[in-house]
């Protein structure tokens, strides 16, 4: 197989069974969104079941149709913008929406009605009505007017994952302010601010229920090290060896000649490249793992393949060898973190751009665990 992500439900389980022991007294909303992060939505959505989750976030109503389709029965809160066909998705699936206007209460309203969140965007700056008033008067129609069901009252942080920084006390104080005025003569409703940077920060941004994503999927949210916060990463990335060349000084290797060789090597071609989600941002740039070995990616990563530099004497890699572009071999480990500093983004966008051409394997599945 030209290239493969390994994930282990196991820990994503873990993960979260641990999140929600740091936040005992909120329910735990499991963001499966983007096709979970990349590591497959029913999958992780079930594992994250089995780790405590007793709801499932998404952004748009396609995904939560498609949780629907594999029987998941959870809340399901669709968190994104809907134009008017997709809300009428996501009241076929039974899903949560997220309201702002009231436009879209009327839009709602006449689709029949559905429960609904008001969202105020206490700093984000997207989604969301910066006017506490209007947000109040939609909390307040959502109350009384039937069709609509209010169920909760949310936020979403900015800068959480930047730690010592105060934006993120002001926006908590501010959602807080706002929803204690409302539950104050509308109790029962749920409130929920925190992402996973923010649950593992702060207690007092739990609330009702803390809505974790990427910490589910064993990423460090504040982008260091896993480790640090008990998380386990779930995912790995591999491919083989299909080619092992001697190159020549003065040869190269790649689109662009970018690598030229100033010594003779020998030179493996690994079938896997930026229209996997392996980044052009990698191009002599990187590492990847074989035989437990950390060997140089030379050359520009193509849209197929990247090159690697396996030293003199070809550092005893033989072809069909696997490659670990992600994970660990042996003592040695390559994180999301680190990958994501090379390519100056971050872990999430490292896990969710391998694309659907890279098979997907699950471990510690239901039915393996039983």
């Amino acid at each position: 197989m030209r290239a493969l992500a390994l994930v282990d439900l196991a820990a994503i389980e873990r993960n979260t069974s641990l999140l929600a022991a740091r936040a005992p007294s909120a329910q735990l909303c499991a963001v499966v969104k983007a096709d979970g992060y990349g590591h497959g939505a029913s999958e992780a959505a079930a594992a994250a079941i089995r780790g405590g989750a007793t709801w499932l976030a998404v952004a748009t109503a396609s995904e939560a149709s498609e949780l629907r389709a594999e029987g998941i029965e959870l809340p399901i809160l669709v968190m994104g913008a809907l134009i008017d066909a997709e809300l009428e998705l996501a009241l076929a699936a039974n899903a949560d929406v997220v309201a702002w206007s009231e436009y879209f209460l009327s839009k709602l309203s006449a689709l029949g009605g559905g429960r609904v969140h008001i969202k105020l965007d206490s700093g984000m700056g997207r989604l969301g009505t910066r006017d506490h008033d209007l947000a109040s008067q939609l909390a307040a129609r959502a109350s009384e007017q039937a069709p609509l069901e209010l169920v909760g009252l949310m936020t979403h942080f900015a800068t959480a994952d930047e730690i010592g920084d105060q934006f993120f006390a002001a926006q908590l104080e501010s959602f807080r302010q706002w929803s204690d005025r409302i539950v104050a003569t509308s109790p029962g409703l749920i409130r929920h601010a925190a992402n996973s940077a923010a649950l593992l920060r702060d207690d007092a941004s739990h609330f009702d229920l803390v809505r974790p994503g990427v910490a589910c999927y064993g990423l460090d949210p504040f982008g260091v090290d896993p480790a640090a916060q008990g998380l386990e990463p779930a995912l790995r990335l591999e491919s083989y060896v299909a080619r092992a060349e001697r190159c020549e000084t003065g040869q190269s290797s790649g689109y662009g000649r970018s690598f030229i060789a100033e010594r003779p090597t020998v030179i493996a071609t690994v079938p896997i490249g930026y229209a996997d989600g392996w980044k052009r941002a990698f191009s002599n740039n990187s590492e990847v793992l074989i035989g437990g070995r950390r060997f140089a990616v030379v050359g520009n990563v193509s849209m197929d393949n990247i090159t690697v530099d396996l030293g003199a004497e070809g550092g005893g890699v033989k072809i069909g060898d696997r490659v670990t572009l992600l994970g660990g071999d042996g003592s040695e480990q390559i994180l999301s973190e680190h990958l994501a500093r090379l390519a100056a983004t971050i872990n999430y966008e490292i896990v969710t751009s391998i694309s659907a051409r890279v098979q997907r394997q699950y471990a510690g599945s239901e039915t393996e665990l039983q």
